[in-house]
């Protein structure tokens, strides 16, 4: 019966492949339930409860990928649209964190109607190649900046703004979790960022800097204190239309570009190049957000790390069940979950921001009119502390170039709308 329903025999796979390869996936992307805590908890959200909606939320995407558009896919919330809640959202711009909440909820119900309606599309190919790679990286270089700021390496200098931080006990466990973390990528150990985890922290207990929990499993911890808290009402406020776009857009090409990555790894590209099931695996996107920000936590978004499971022998959705049930077994391990530190948890946040970064050799900066927009959409994420910042002006300043440039044709009318957006976003200051 299953077999029938994932078509596992006709895709060339088996029950031992899927088993593999769905828990390879699990490994790789498991760090996320330490770290979507711990960075959604510096909004002033429960941390405990946290693990559990996080954990709840990544089975709801993963088990929607699986089932519905029937691939090899897990979801969770994403890496980038966390920060983006918490660090511009909620402490930058002073938003409550339910209505942070609220503003993903709107997100998800537009991208699901994009996605319906196919307007997605148009989106796709309406934002240049070389600001959609530039998000990636500024992302990427904002979320090691938070990395290095937790791991206490870097710290506020009245002088220069920030600085290095002193050699303290918990710094120099989160730099040998770095070194650990980073060994282990270079080796490419299947979940390494995961491991380097779970050593940085048992190098924390044996240094007597974190207290072993008194029970190793139990019961997961209530999500009452975040479940149906977002306040919608507030979220439709004019002032928070840029910071509802953001999250779109983010979640947009942060999908597409995994989902097209994935595809070629499984197979799942035609001989015209069309991605198949790419619409169900959206609309599934769509409707883990949704159901993530009801349930309290940040957008859901498909993992990149969904390649090693299918590198490993993983072609259908039974894979991503398999992925799935492990991260339900892992809700009764909330004891050791929570005590994980911010230091620990510094190094993944690093390495994520590593891999977000690479594309960076893909942008075309011998073009001032791409390499400038491109330049102020990296540079201003991390420096203004801001992912929407970044965007505004990457958006702003294409479109401003490429006119000067006489290159009408390269800009098109969204993108003129999209500039519009973002001149009033920065007028509003989200």
């Amino acid at each position: 019966m299953l077999d029938t329903f994932f078509n596992i025999t006709g895709r060339g796979s088996s029950y031992k492949k899927e088993i593999i390869g769905g828990a390879t996936t699990f490994l790789t992307m498991a760090y996320i339930i330490f770290v979507n805590p711990a960075i959604l908890g510096d909004a002033g959200m429960d941390k405990s409860a946290l693990i559990t909606v996080t954990i709840i939320a990544s089975v709801i995407g993963t088990v929607l990928a699986g089932v519905w558009a029937k691939v090899p896919y897990a979801m969770a919330p994403g890496m980038g649209l966390n920060a983006f809640f918490t660090y511009t959202l909620v402490i930058g711009a002073g938003v409550e964190w339910q209505t942070a909440l609220g503003v993903v909820f709107i997100s998800g119900v537009v991208f699901l109607a994009l996605t319906v309606t196919g307007i997605r599309t148009k989106i796709i190919h309406t934002i240049p190649l070389a600001l959609r790679l530039a998000t990636g990286a500024g992302i990427g270089l904002f979320i090691s900046f938070i990395g290095f700021k937790n791991m206490g390496l870097v710290v506020a200098n009245p002088a220069t703004f920030v600085g290095l931080g002193k050699f303290t006990p918990t710094l120099l466990i989160g730099i040998a979790g770095l070194i650990i973390t980073a060994i282990l990528e270079v080796k490419k150990v299947r979940g390494g960022i995961f491991y380097g985890i779970i050593i940085t922290t048992i190098i924390a207990l044996i240094a007597g800097e974190v207290k072993a929990p008194d029970v190793f499993v139990s019961m997961p911890p209530s999500i009452s204190p975040l479940a149906f808290k977002l306040d919608i009402m507030s979220a439709l406020s004019f002032g928070l239309i840029g910071a509802i776009f953001s999250f779109m857009f983010v979640d947009l090409f942060d999908s597409v570009g995994t989902i097209v990555a994935c595809s070629y790894e499984a197979g799942f590209v035609d001989k015209d190049g069309k991605v198949q099931h790419v619409d169900r695996i959206l609309e599934a996107d769509a409707i883990a957000t949704v159901a993530g920000s009801l349930l309290g936590t940040s957008t859901t978004t498909t993992y990149i790390e969904s390649a090693s499971g299918i590198a490993n022998g993983a072609k259908t959705g039974f894979a991503s069940i398999i992925t799935a049930a492990l991260f339900i077994l892992a809700l009764f391990f909330a004891p050791l979950i929570g005590i994980v530190p911010g230091y620990a948890t510094a190094p993944a946040l690093i390495i994520v921001g590593v891999y977000m970064f690479k594309n960076i050799k893909e942008i075309t900066f011998s073009d001032f009119s791409e390499g400038i927009p491109a330049f102020l959409t990296i540079v201003l994420m991390p420096l203004t502390y801001s992912i929407s910042i970044g965007l505004s002006f990457g958006f702003i300043s294409y479109v401003v170039l490429k006119t000067v440039a006489g290159k009408y044709n390269e800009v098109s009318w969204l993108m003129w709308i999209i500039a519009v957006l973002s001149v009033v976003n920065l007028w509003l200051g989200v």
